[in-house]
């Protein structure tokens, strides 16, 4: 594990601390989960994003594959 110390402007550490106390955990703890949460949200906008890009490449390609198919069925 590694160590990381954040200042965070009250109103927000407030809302951790209550929120981690509703739910009967630890701030650390509620933090963490919250971390994992956006770092997974992050990581699907990385590949949404790479899927995008990829799509519009096989994109050019597959029109020249239909317009092959359409002049095979032609003759």
């Amino acid at each position: 594990m590694k160590t990381l110390t954040l200042k965070l402007p009250l109103h927000l550490f407030k809302g951790i601390k209550e929120n981690a106390a509703e739910k009967g955990i630890s701030m650390e703890s509620y933090s963490i989960e919250a971390l994992k949460i956006y770092n997974s949200t992050c990581n699907r906008k990385k590949l949404a994003k790479a899927f995008s890009r990829a799509s519009l490449l096989v994109r050019e390609s597959s029109m020249e594959t239909n317009a092959e198919w359409d002049q095979l069925l032609d003759d």
